[in-house]
């Protein structure tokens, strides 16, 4: 059901691109961080967060679930999609690929 629920602006493609360039990653809170940070990279974080964290408001409230709880299951399930040679963040902040 979160998978479905869950929309990608009109900025994927660049959000693809920089993930696969290493710029970007995903995190265990169903957000995206900055693995390298510029004014692009910080721009598409910054959109893709806010819209992200709009879909697990609308979730949380939908299915009577903690905001907190919707974010590790999106956390945990963009991290398992991601492709290999893709960043994502460990429970100590620090950056890895898979």
């Amino acid at each position: 059901m979160l998978a479905a629920t869950l929309s990608w602006s009109v900025w994927a493609l660049d959000l693809q691109q920089a993930k696969q360039q290493g710029l970007i990653g995903e995190q265990q809170n169903g957000l995206v961080g900055a693995v390298q940070s510029n004014a692009q990279v910080n721009a598409i974080v910054n959109d893709i967060n806010r819209k992200r964290l709009e879909n697990y408001q609308d979730i949380a409230r939908r299915t009577g679930t903690s905001l907190t709880v919707v974010q590790s299951r999106a956390g945990q399930l963009n991290i398992e999609r991601t492709p290999n040679g893709q960043y994502v963040q460990l429970a100590d902040g620090s950056w890895r690929r898979k």
